[in-house]
């Protein structure tokens, strides 16, 4: 974006007002023309995503990562700054004798990661969401080795700063006084200044590029305080190098209704994005029905943006989520009732990027690239002879009909008069195969049969 500031600049474009705002939104926005969802060069984006690794810049073979994803239709990752998985390296450089950190002095190898993350996910047009600090990083086992601990570095003491040299809780206790040092709180200086480093040093970096997303926590338990002044702090750190950034929080209750998520969905000035990846522990119907009504209620509080998923939870191997046939249907659903990033967490909470991970991601971005997506909606209305979490549809009614089954079943799918015109096909996601149907249309009722897991019918004039 900076390149394109530039050129215009030398050709006279700046004076013009009008060039400079079609300028600035070639960096990623929220769409103008559809709010719920980004836009990136320009145009919206659905962002479909998938990484095997969470703080994916410390990841052996990113480059192979990367390309892979964009073989299958994604354009998404999560991005943590953590440092808390085996042969992993700390922002800070460490001493090879005294086998201690000094927070003044920086770990390049580190730093170099994160560059070359953003380097490769720019040149691929893939939307990096980056999470600000890792919090489980910083309790139990993790916490013994953190170097902003006080006994692993030569900065500070735990007398100073208060910092406890053991941390045994889970993060929902929030006892680790890490997380309590902004002015507003204890305003722990001695602290602070070195949060405040680190923050302005991953600034540096990601600034210099249009595809950033911003989230403050990973499941944070803490006051809204600490991650208001953390996005107060990165927006206006950017609005001083004449950049705009979109920043969110992500709360840690599974309930969405519950009060905490309510500062994110209620300050549009704090936050310009929702990350709703805890609706992912939901079941089944539960999960559509709550991700809707918190776009629903978006909608009607005129705070209408962009809802991200970044985890969608879900592995046979793994312990959350359901296992797989849960988690592609989460995926999916999530897709359909609007959200504006879906992501399939790390394994083995999540498919990673594991080969039904690519199936599915493939199947969903050629699915919706077939319909005018961005101007359709949830229609469930449309089906009737529905049981519960039987089949989801999208549609542009009388033009376009996407309808998702996860298992086997039949619908009954309402097209009006448009059906004489209307052709059907039906797409195996976790073989990718397209098929056209025939099904029985009585008086513009069509009768949808889904012969197994994860069909998707296709319904459309082919004209």
């Amino acid at each position: 974006m900076k390149k394109l500031l530039f050129l215009a600049a030398l050709f006279g474009c700046l004076a013009c007002s009008t060039d400079r705002s079609a300028l600035e939104l070639t960096g990623l926005q929220v769409s103008q023309e559809f709010p719920q969802y980004w836009e990136y060069q320009g145009e919206p984006m659905l962002l479909l995503g998938g990484s095997d690794e969470d703080n994916l810049f410390l990841l052996p073979g990113l480059e192979e990562q990367l390309d892979l994803l964009v073989s299958v239709g994604g354009n998404y990752v999560r991005n943590t700054m953590s440092s808390r998985d085996s042969g992993d390296v700390w922002a800070f450089y460490l001493d090879p004798e005294t086998e201690e950190y000094d927070l003044n002095r920086w770990n390049p190898e580190y730093w170099r990661r994160f560059s070359e993350l953003l380097e490769l996910t720019s040149a691929r047009e893939i939307i990096v969401q980056v999470e600000v600090w890792a919090t489980f990083d910083f309790y139990r086992e993790n916490w013994d080795n953190n170097p902003f601990n006080p006994q692993n570095n030569i900065n500070y003491t735990a007398e100073r700063t208060k910092l406890p040299l053991e941390v045994n809780t889970h993060p929902t206790h929030c006892d680790n006084p890490f997380f309590w040092s902004v002015p507003v709180h204890q305003n722990n200086m001695p602290l602070l200044q070195y949060q405040q480093a680190f923050v302005d040093k991953l600034l540096s970096y990601s600034l210099a590029f249009d595809h950033v997303l911003y989230c403050i926590d990973n499941e944070t338990s803490v006051t809204s305080e600490w991650g208001r002044f953390w996005s107060e702090y990165i927006r206006k750190k950017a609005a001083e190098q004449g950049e705009t950034v979109h920043v969110t929080e992500m709360w840690d209750p599974w309930d969405l209704d519950h009060i905490s998520h309510r500062e994110s969905f209620d300050h549009p000035e704090t936050y310009s994005f929702v990350e709703i990846s805890q609706n992912n522990h939901q079941r089944g119907q539960n999960q559509w029905d709550n991700g809707l009504r918190q776009i629903e209620k978006l909608r009607k509080a005129g705070n209408l943006r962009p809802v991200n998923n970044i985890k969608t939870y879900g592995n046979d191997l793994g312990r959350h989520g359901g296992g797989t046939h849960n988690g592609i249907q989460s995926f999916i659903r999530s897709t359909l009732f609007g959200s504006a990033a879906v992501r399939f967490h790390r394994p083995t909470s999540g498919l990673g990027l594991g080969d039904t991970a690519q199936l599915v991601i493939h199947g969903i971005r050629m699915a919706t690239d077939r319909i005018d997506f961005f101007h359709a909606g949830p229609h469930n209305d449309l089906l009737s002879q529905r049981e519960e979490n039987e089949a989801y549809c999208r549609s542009v009614p009388g033009k376009d009909y996407l309808v998702y089954f996860p298992d086997a079943g039949e619908v009954e799918l309402d097209v009006g008069t448009a059906g004489s015109g209307l052709e059907v096909e039906q797409l195996e996601i976790l073989t990718g195969q397209w098929s056209k149907v025939k099904v029985t249309n009585e008086g513009g009722t069509f009768i949808l049969q889904s012969p197994g897991k994860h069909f998707i019918f296709i319904i459309q004039n082919p004209l």
